[in-house]
């Protein structure tokens, strides 16, 4: 096994709970790399480096970052809600904004995706679209940044206290499947 210095390594199914915490990791840094790339090439021509940053980014909001939004809406917060544990009654209104979040992405990613999909496909962006794009990917930054924060912080471990093994080993046997890995053993 590889030694990482510096670096927490990835969780694994049997962890889920860890996993989607790794996952908000990545979150944070494609997002960043959304915002770099546009604020430096401010939608003029890419670098070759630019746009595979701008298309590995996408690739992962298309690809990875939906089934994480699975993980936690049809996985994780109805397990919580099942709970009959005071301290998740107490969280149940956050839980239902943490939901309404992920729909608040869903359409900043949807107008940003247009915006870049034009980029790279057109080419140069105009003034008025690159300050769009901008302050999309400012508002999804700052979404993000306080939504991650009440996850990581108060939600994720919540619910390591208050679920079961079997609970948390069912979570991450259905987040295995939700990516085709269907060799996972519980």
């Amino acid at each position: 096994m590889p030694i990482t210095i510096g670096k927490k390594p990835e969780s694994s199914f049997a962890d889920p709970l860890g996993l989607l915490s790794d996952c908000h990791r990545r979150i944070e840094h494609f997002l960043g790399l959304l915002i770099t790339v546009t604020t430096q090439a401010r939608g003029g021509a890419l670098s070759g480096e630019q746009r595979e940053a701008l298309e590995a980014a996408l690739r992962y909001f298309r690809e990875a970052a939906p089934k994480h939004k699975e993980d936690e809406e049809r996985s994780l917060f109805p397990r919580m809600r099942e709970s009959r544990d005071e301290q998740v009654r107490a969280v149940l209104d956050t839980i239902a904004t943490l939901e309404e979040d992920h729909g608040v992405v869903d359409r900043g990613h949807a107008e940003a995706d247009a915006l870049l999909d034009r980029w790279l496909i057109e080419g140069p962006l105009l003034e008025s679209d690159v300050r769009r794009l901008v302050a999309v990917l400012e508002e999804l930054q700052a979404i993000y940044r306080r939504h991650i924060a009440i996850e990581d912080h108060d939600v994720f471990p919540l619910a390591g206290r208050i679920l079961d093994r079997s609970a948390i080993a069912a979570l991450g046997h259905e987040m295995a499947t939700r990516r085709g890995l269907t060799g996972y053993v519980r």
